[in-house]
């Protein structure tokens, strides 16, 4: 009981160090994944820390279908089709390509390591992981489609990293192995992964429908990834797809539910993500003496470890230029419907290649030992590169990549474009509005309906406003004015209730009801 309290603790201590180092980088405008790594790398160092073990378990089935599921949920099915081909030339293509580069270096360079152990850290290395990448496009407005591509790379290529790995493993172990059994494999695998999350996307659509409850709602949809990722998994097909399918019909559909649904969901799964992704790259940085102890003598696997981190970050550039270029000089229709990007475009896309917990975990989940007895040939030895390649990966392009982005001139141009798309939805949304309030105010005083129609007048022009002339030759937009006088006015009517509270003349459960109206008032004019 004391050992679990102990344990226990540690856990705390480690998300409260993660969250304050996010914290602290966020003022900083610094990207959380690369300083909670180093932060996790210093501290592993400072003796009597304790030993944080990576369980690859926890990670495979409690952190990674979360964090498929929040990132499907907020991205967009509709981009992520019409980019089908360049997403899966990268979470296909790239994937398979990786190891088919690192593979052969490693089994050469590496002292006693069999090639299909060779080939599974190759399928360990492979995948990069998205979120540090996505957070710094996002902070330096990378174009929409850059974005769409990392995040969808991102959401799929774990899926074909894992089921090489488990070809791999089956090869190494000795269960059997062919190239025809491993390509039948991963298209069984990534089929029943498909469908499994169209169904079970399409059956938790329609109940959560039916439960008419916000709370029941975002309850069921936090059980969700585990549950499709746990089901997918059972039935030998790919969890992370059927997480990343259910996540991305979810939030195709997200638009019929509930505002109330609506509003938890984000927030529910906005702390999640920041909690989750805390943990786990400060737990990264946390691995180091226990991967340095299982390996033994790092010497000589230096010149390995030196030959597969280039290995991995070569392979990528190599792969991303052609895999760019090449379709459209072999197919017109496709370089008509899609003209090439400028070359600063792929040399983006191709040092965005950071490695992340699924890395250290596919490589922790690598069994012990064969089906003859034997231990697992090079087990230590893979654990060690694939940590190496994550950190170095994580440090070397999490580092340089803003200046890439800058010093390139990749930026999106469709601010402007998305506003104007913006004045005109919500100018069609209000006419519509307007319609529907002349033909079902029918018996409402004039007083009601002249002031419902004034507020959505206000609330498109106030969009029309954005786009018109600077600031400084029209002063304060009337829109803006409205926001500020408004915020003051919910500032005094927050102070007299928490007043009125403090005084005993209500309660708490009636100044909470308050206050999340004007809370839900308050986000609304407050978006911008």
């Amino acid at each position: 009981m004391h050992a679990g309290l102990m344990d226990g603790m540690r856990l705390i201590l480690l998300v409260l160090g993660a969250l304050m180092v996010t914290a602290v980088s966020r003022r900083l405008r610094i990207p959380a994944p690369l300083t909670l790594v180093v932060a996790g790398l210093a501290i592993s160092q400072i003796p009597g820390v304790p030993d944080y073990q990576l369980d690859p378990n926890l990670v495979l089935y409690g952190i990674l279908p979360p964090l498929l599921y929040s990132a499907a949920l907020d991205s967009s099915a509709i981009q992520i089709k019409a980019n089908t081909r360049p997403i899966g030339l990268l979470a296909v293509g790239l994937v398979l390509f990786s190891i088919g580069c690192v593979g052969p270096v490693a089994w050469w360079l590496v002292p006693g390591l069999p090639l299909s152990s060779a080939l599974a850290l190759a399928a360990v290395v492979a995948p990069p992981d998205a979120v540090a990448a996505v957070a710094i496009g996002r902070r330096l407005g990378l174009p929409r489609r850059v974005m769409t591509l990392l995040t969808g790379e991102s959401l799929f290529n774990d899926a074909t990293a894992l089921t090489a790995l488990r070809v791999a493993v089956a090869a190494t172990v000795g269960t059997g192995f062919s190239l025809r059994s491993g390509l039948a494999e991963f298209v069984l695998t990534a089929v029943g992964g498909v469908v499994l999350g169209a169904v079970l996307g399409r059956v938790v659509h329609q109940v959560r429908l039916r439960l008419r409850d916000p709370r029941l709602e975002s309850a069921v949809g936090l059980v969700v990834p585990f549950a499709a990722y746990a089901l997918a998994e059972q039935v030998h097909s790919s969890g992370v797809l059927a997480v990343v399918v259910t996540g991305l019909y979810l939030g195709h559909h997200a638009p019929q539910a509930g505002y109330g649904t609506r509003l938890l969901d984000q927030a529910v799964w906005q702390a999640a993500d920041t909690v989750l992704e805390a943990f786990v790259f400060a737990l990264i940085g946390l691995q180091l003496p226990a991967v340095v102890q299982g390996v033994g003598a790092v010497g000589p696997l230096l010149i390995a470890t030196a030959a597969v981190i280039a290995t991995v970050v070569l392979a990528r550039v190599v792969w991303v230029f052609p895999a760019t270029y090449l379709p459209r000089v072999l197919w017109p229709r496709l370089r008509a419907r899609d003209p090439a990007p400028p070359w600063q475009v792929p040399a983006v896309i191709s040092w965005a290649g950071m490695r992340g917990v699924v890395t250290l975990a596919a490589a922790s989940a690598i069994p012990r030992i064969t089906n003859s007895g034997a231990p697992f040939p090079g087990r230590s030895e893979i654990i060690f590169l694939a940590f190496c390649v994550t950190v170095a990966t994580l440090l070397l392009h999490g580092l340089t990549l803003p200046w890439v982005i800058r010093h390139l001139g990749v930026e999106g141009r469709e601010s402007h474009q998305d506003m104007l798309a913006e004045a005109d939805a919500v100018h069609a949304a209000t006419q519509a509005a307007l319609e529907r309030l002349e033909t079902a105010s029918d018996g409402a005083p004039d007083s009601v309906t002249a002031r419902l129609r004034k507020l959505a007048e206000h609330r498109s022009h106030s969009v029309w406003e954005r786009l018109g002339r600077p600031q400084t030759e029209l002063g304060e937009a009337p829109s803006a004015i409205y926001r500020r006088l408004r915020l003051e006015m919910l500032a005094a009517e927050r102070e007299t209730l928490v007043g009125l509270r403090d005084a005993g003349r209500i309660n708490d459960e009636v100044l909470s009801r308050i206050l999340h109206d004007l809370d839900l008032e308050e986000a609304m004019i407050s978006r911008r």
